[in-house]
C-alpha cells in the first residue's frame, strides 16, 4: 500500500498500567548551582550519560523525564529498579571518592509500585507521585521504596528493608508504608550528605521539633485560612510540653512553598522531627492526614487520617497533639497531657484564626484584625485567646506605629488582663500585660509577668525577644543578648524587630561591632534599629558611617531628642540609660 493510503493512526488518549516508578534528584543542587553553575551542569550531565542512563537501561528501564536536578525512570519489574537503585549510587558514591566532599553530586531515590496514566513517552498519575515523594524524603545516597515495592522484592535481592512505618504524603489520599534500602559497601554511599552549608550539621538528638503548614487540596482562602490555623494551635499546645523545644510558626511556615526534602528542612530548623500533613474541610466533616517524622534517619514515628465532624474539631485538635506527645514518648518520658482547650464555638474559631493570622502584620493589618477578633468575643466572651491576641493587636499598633499610642496601650492592658482573669494558663496574655506593666511603672510586677508566660510557654520566641529588652532596662546586658539568642533558636527565619531586640542587646553589653552586623541584616526593622546602629557605628569611631545612619533614622523621626527618649524609659540605673544617650548624641541625633 502507498504511503499516502496508509491509516491514521489516531492516539486513543492516555492508558492507564501498572510500573514501577524511580524518582531521583540530586541533593543540594542550588546550592551547587551557586558555587559552581558551568562545573556542576558539566558534572551532573556527563553522570547523566556516563552511569545513569547506561545502568537505567541496562536494568530494562527507560527514562521518561528529566528536569534540571533530577530524573524519573519507568521498569517493568519492581526487583530491576530497585537493583538499578543500587548500583546507580554505588556507582555515584564510587565516583564522588576522589571529589572534595562540598562538589559531590548525591542522589535520593524513591520508588513505587502503582497505577500510571501513560500518553505517549510520559508517564503521570498518583504512582508517580509517590515516587517523587519517597525521594524527597530519602537521605541523600539513600533509596525508598513503597510497601507495593517491597512485597515483591523482599527476600528476593541481597539487602535490607526497614520499614519506617506508614507515612502521609502530601497530596496522597492514604499513608503509605515505607521502607528504607541498605546494602553492603566497603565505602557505604549513604555516607554522602549534602545540604546548604559546606558540611551538614547534625540533627539534634535532644526533642527538637516543628510543625510545618498543613496543605489543603485546593487554593479556597478559607481552607488555607483554617489548616494555618490548625496547625498554628499545634505548634502553640506543643510548646507547652516540658522539655520539648519547638520553632515558631513565622519560622515554620517559611517552607510553605518550598519544595525541599524533610532533613534539608530539619537541617536548617535544626530540629529533629517534623510533623506535617493535610487537612481538608467539607461541609460538616474535617479530615486531617498527619505524619511524624524523625528526620534523623527518615523514619515516620506516627500517621494517622483522622475524619470527624466539624463540631468535634476542636477535640480532634486535642487528639493529634496527644498522639504526636505520645509517639515522642522515647524522647519526652515525662510529658503529661495537656489539659483541654477552653473554646467550643466553631464561629468564634473561625474569626480568631483570622484575626491572629493579620494581628502583627502590617498597620492596615493589624486594625483589620480588631473587627474579627472582637466578634470572636461576642460570640464567646470566655474565649481567652481572643482576648490575648486582641491584646497583642493593640499592643502592636502602640509599639510600632505610635498614633494614639496611650489609647492603645489603655485597650491592651485591659484585653491581656481580662485574657489572664479568664485562663491564667494563657502565656500569650501574660506577656503583652507583663511588657505593659513595666513600661507603665510596674516593672518588677511586669518582668514576674513575663517571666510567669515564659514559664508557661518556654517556646515563645517573640517573648525571649521582648525578655531581652527589660534585661537590658533592669542592667543585665549578658543575660539580655542570651534571651535573644534564644528568640532567633526558636525562630531562625525571624521577623525583623528580633534583630532589633539583639542589636540593642548587644549595644547595652558594649558589643558595638556585633550590633553592627545585626542591625545592618537585610531584615533588620523596628523603629530602634537604626537610631541603635548609629550609636553603635559611633561608639567604634566611624562617625561619617553613623551620622549617615543618624541622618536616615531622623527622615522617619524628625522629633526624636535623645534626652527626652531618655526620660521615658524604664532603665533601673541611670549609668546605662546614659550609655545609649551617649551614643546617640555622638552619631549626631539631637540632645
Amino acid at each position: 500500500m502507498p504511503d499516502d493510503d496508509k491509516p491514521i493512526l489516531v492516539s486513543a488518549g492516555p492508558q492507564r498500567r501498572l510500573a514501577v516508578i524511580l524518582a531521583a534528584d540530586v541533593a543540594g543542587y542550588s546550592r551547587l548551582m551557586e558555587s559552581d553553575e558551568e562545573g556542576t551542569h558539566e558534572r551532573l550531565q556527563t553522570m547523566l550519560r556516563d552511569v545513569v542512563r547506561p545502568t537505567v537501561e541496562g536494568h530494562k528501564g527507560r527514562i521518561f523525564k528529566t528536569a534540571g536536578d533530577g530524573f524519573l525512570a519507568e521498569f517493568a519489574s519492581a526487583i530491576e529498579a530497585v537493583r538499578c537503585a543500587v548500583d546507580l549510587q554505588q556507582a555515584i558514591g564510587e565516583r564522588n571518592k576522589d571529589v572534595a566532599q562540598d562538589r559531590r553530586l548525591a542522589f535520593r531515590m524513591g520508588i513505587n509500585l502503582g497505577d500510571v496514566l501513560a500518553d505517549q513517552e510520559d508517564v503521570f498519575g498518583d504512582g508517580v507521585n509517590v515516587a517523587a515523594r519517597l525521594e524527597s524524603m530519602a537521605e541523600p545516597g539513600g533509596v525508598l521504596i513503597s510497601h507495593s515495592v517491597h512485597e515483591h522484592v523482599d527476600r528476593k535481592l541481597p539487602m535490607h528493608f526497614v520499614d519506617q512505618g506508614e507515612c502521609a504524603l502530601k497530596n496522597i489520599a492514604r499513608p503509605v508504608r515505607i521502607f528504607r534500602v541498605t546494602w553492603e559497601s566497603a565505602d557505604p554511599v549513604s555516607s554522602v550528605r549534602v545540604t546548604g552549608s559546606d558540611a551538614e550539621p547534625e540533627l539534634p538528638q535532644v526533642a527538637s521539633i516543628a510543625v510545618l503548614p498543613f496543605a489543603t487540596l485546593n487554593s479556597d482562602a478559607d481552607q488555607e485560612y483554617f489548616a494555618e490555623g490548625l496547625a498554628e494551635d499545634l505548634i502553640t499546645d506543643l510548646s507547652k510540653v516540658h522539655g520539648l523545644l519547638v520553632i515558631a510558626r513565622h519560622s515554620s511556615f517559611a517552607y510553605r512553598d518550598r519544595s525541599l526534602d524533610l532533613r534539608t528542612i530539619a537541617s536548617e530548623l535544626g530540629v529533629r522531627y517534623l510533623v506535617e500533613g493535610s487537612v481538608r474541610r467539607a461541609s460538616a466533616r474535617v479530615r486531617i492526614n498527619a505524619q511524624l517524622i524523625d528526620a534523623s534517619n527518615a523514619s515516620c514515628l506516627w500517621a494517622e487520617r483522622l475524619d470527624r465532624d466539624l463540631a468535634d474539631v476542636f477535640a480532634l485538635q486535642d487528639e493529634v497533639v496527644a498522639k504526636v506527645i505520645g509517639a515522642l514518648g522515647h524522647a519526652l518520658p515525662t510529658a503529661k497531657p495537656l489539659p483541654k482547650r477552653r473554646v467550643t464555638d466553631l464561629e468564634a474559631y473561625d474569626l480568631f484564626v483570622r484575626g491572629r493570622a493579620l494581628s502583627t502584620q502590617s498597620l492596615r493589618e493589624t486594625r483589620a484584625a480588631r473587627p474579627l477578633l472582637a466578634r470572636a468575643i461576642e460570640i464567646d466572651p470566655g474565649f481567652a485567646g481572643a482576648h490575648a491576641w486582641l491584646a497583642m493587636s493593640h499592643h502592636f499598633d502602640a509599639l510600632y506605629y505610635g498614633e494614639d499610642a496611650d489609647e492603645h496601650r489603655a485597650a491592651a492592658r485591659a484585653a491581656a488582663a481580662r485574657a489572664v482573669e479568664i485562663d491564667p494558663e494563657n502565656a500569650d496574655a501574660h506577656i503583652v500585660l507583663g511588657y505593659l506593666r513595666a513600661y507603665e511603672g510596674e516593672f518588677e510586677a511586669g518582668v514576674a509577668e513575663f517571666e510567669e508566660g515564659l514559664r508557661l510557654n518556654p517556646n515563645h520566641s517573640a517573648g525571649w525577644a521582648h525578655l531581652a529588652d527589660l534585661r537590658v532596662f533592669e542592667g543585665r546586658p549578658t543575660e539580655a543578648v542570651e534571651c535573644a539568642e534564644n528568640s532567633f533558636r526558636l525562630n531562625p527565619y525571624p521577623p525583623g524587630d528580633h534583630y532589633s531586640f539583639l542589636g540593642w542587646a548587644q549595644y547595652a553589653a558594649g558589643r558595638y561591632q556585633d550590633a553592627v552586623e545585626t542591625l545592618r541584616h537585610p531584615q533588620a526593622g523596628g523603629p530602634g534599629s537604626k537610631r541603635n546602629l548609629a550609636a553603635a557605628l559611633a561608639q567604634l569611631g566611624r562617625t561619617a558611617e553613623a551620622r549617615e545612619a543618624g541622618r536616615e533614622f531622623l527622615s522617619e523621626f524628625p522629633n526624636f531628642s535623645a534626652r527626652q527618649w531618655g526620660r521615658t524609659q524604664p532603665f533601673r540605673d541611670d549609668a546605662d540609660r546614659q550609655h545609649f544617650i551617649d551614643g546617640y548624641i555622638k552619631a549626631g541625633l539631637p540632645e
